[in-house]
Order: C-alpha cells, then sequence, then structure tokens
C-alpha cells in the first residue's frame, strides 16, 4: 500500500513539474517577440523549426553580447549574403539552440542506454555549434555561383533597356522587373534602394562590389564607374561586358566538361573497376573450389 501511495505521489509530483515547465516556457515566449524581423525573408531552414526557442535565447542571452562582437559577425553574415534572413543576435542564438537540442537529444539517447556519455554530449554540443557556419559557407558558395551564372543574363537586360532610352536606374529597375529570381535579382533592388537614398550610382556599386566581392562583379563595377568618368556610351559599355561575361561562362563551362574525365577516373578506380575485377575472377575462383 505505502508503494502505491509513493507512486502516485511521484507521478504528481513529476506532472507538476512538467506543467510548470510548460508555464515558464510559454511566459518565456509571450516576453519576446519577433519585432527584430521586420522586413526581413524567412528564416533559413536550419533555424526555422527553433525560432520559438532562438527568439528567448536573442532576447535574454545573445542580446547582451558586446556592440563590437555583434558587428563583426554581421559583416560577416553580409559577405556570405545571409543577413537578410538572420541577424546577427539570432545566429550565435541559433547556435546555441543548436547546440542545446542536440545534447538534450543525445542525453536521452543515452540514458536509455543505462548512462549519460559526456563526450559524446560534448562531441554533439560542438556540432550544434559548428553546424550554422558551415551552413553560411555552403550558402555563399551556392550563391556565388548564382551570382557568376546570371550576371550576364542582368547586362543583357541592362543593355537592351539602355539601348531602348531608359538610363541607367531604369534600365535596372526593368531588369529587377523581368529578370529570373535569386540573388542577383536581390543586389539590383539594394543598388535601386541605395539610388533611391541618396547614393550616387558610383557608390551603390561600390556597395554591392563589396557586399558579393566576386571578380566578374568587380570587373563590371569598375567599368561603369570609369565610362561614367570619361563620359563614354553607357550602351557601348554594357554590351562590352554582357558579351565578356558571357564568353567567360562558356569557357567556365567547356572548362568544367574537360575536367569531368579527369573527376571520373577516382569512382572508377576505386567501386567499377573491382566490381568488374570480382565478377571476372568470381566463377574461376567457384571453379578451381569446386574441383578441390
Amino acid at each position: 500500500m505505502l508503494t502505491t501511495i509513493e507512486m502516485w505521489v511521484a507521478t504528481v509530483s513529476t506532472g507538476l513539474a512538467v506543467a510548470a515547465l510548460m508555464s515558464l516556457v510559454v511566459m518565456f515566449l509571450s516576453m519576446v517577440s519577433d519585432r527584430g524581423r521586420d522586413g526581413m525573408d524567412p528564416p533559413p531552414a536550419i533555424f526555422a523549426p527553433f525560432m520559438s526557442l532562438i527568439r528567448v535565447f536573442t532576447f535574454y542571452i545573445t542580446s547582451n553580447f558586446s556592440d563590437e562582437r555583434l558587428i563583426e559577425l554581421e559583416e560577416k553574415l553580409k559577405a556570405r549574403g545571409v543577413s537578410f534572413m538572420i541577424t546577427a543576435e539570432e545566429f550565435f542564438a541559433g547556435q546555441i539552440t543548436l547546440a542545446f537540442v542536440f545534447v538534450i537529444g543525445g542525453a536521452a539517447a543515452t540514458l536509455s542506454g543505462g548512462g549519460i556519455n559526456f563526450g559524446l554530449l560534448i562531441l554533439l554540443a560542438a556540432i550544434g555549434v559548428i553546424l550554422p557556419e558551415l551552413w553560411t559557407r555552403d550558402f555563399k558558395r551556392r550563391r556565388d555561383e548564382e551570382l557568376t551564372r546570371t550576371l550576364p543574363i542582368y547586362l543583357e537586360y541592362l543593355t537592351m533597356c539602355v539601348d531602348a532610352g531608359l538610363n541607367f536606374a531604369g534600365a535596372m529597375a526593368q531588369a529587377v522587373e523581368k529578370g529570373p529570381r535569386g540573388a542577383m535579382r536581390n543586389e539590383f533592388r539594394i543598388i535601386l534602394r541605395d539610388i533611391s537614398s541618396g547614393y550616387t550610382r558610383a557608390d551603390s556599386l561600390t556597395r554591392f562590389e563589396q557586399r558579393v566581392d566576386l571578380a566578374d562583379v568587380s570587373v563590371f563595377v569598375k567599368a561603369i564607374i570609369q565610362s561614367d568618368k570619361l563620359g563614354s556610351s553607357m550602351k557601348e559599355t554594357l554590351s562590352a561586358q554582357a558579351k565578356q561575361r558571357l564568353t567567360e561562362r562558356f569557357q567556365r563551362a567547356e572548362k568544367s566538361a574537360m575536367e569531368a574525365p579527369v573527376k571520373l577516373v577516382v569512382p572508377l578506380v576505386v567501386f567499377i573497376f573491382p566490381l568488374t575485377f570480382i565478377m571476372l575472377l568470381f566463377p574461376i575462383v567457384m571453379k578451381f573450389t569446386s574441383g578441390e
């Protein structure tokens, strides 16, 4: 009878503890908001499932980090093209959240096996911290490839619009409206916004060059600025840039096609050839084995 009462008390106590914990979570979530995300794109997929918890960590922890540390991370996020999806405070909070979630999951898994593996928990926490960093690097790589691929298309739009009589800003607005969706379209929008905010065309393009940090973009920006200084034809400058970027795109495609056979050597040697030898030698080995 005493054992039954103890079990009942333990069950009630556990239920009350869980209810209290849930109440605290609801209270914390009600005290924070996502007002800082006004005008931003949806958060990246790696953080999206945990945004409620990320907002809590942002409100109570990472918003109190030093300004120098946050500004440094913000500049890095801008350079990698993700600052329109997540702020520096949210990024730090996302690292903490992933580490927390991984550690809790690892602790639950190891407890079910009979004990906590602290080495595994430290490894999971490190993975949670490193994973967002790896994601931003991969995002920048894919974004740079997209920018390099779509730059000639947008230069063609600019050339046609300038040839039709539009000025540079009007041609860029038409390119944004008619051009393909993606990173270059967003960058052109930012250039137009900078021009509307009072920046000169040269300053807006220079900011664009600094944001993306790509050789093709640097050549394009320098050519436009030089054309402005010398007073040369904008149409001819844009046309020359479009042809040059398109030629370089074809050259990169040819180079990739020529490198493809070399890249196939390793899979052939490691996977295909051994399987071929096994298939050829297997009947011979079986024949000798059965003969013995």
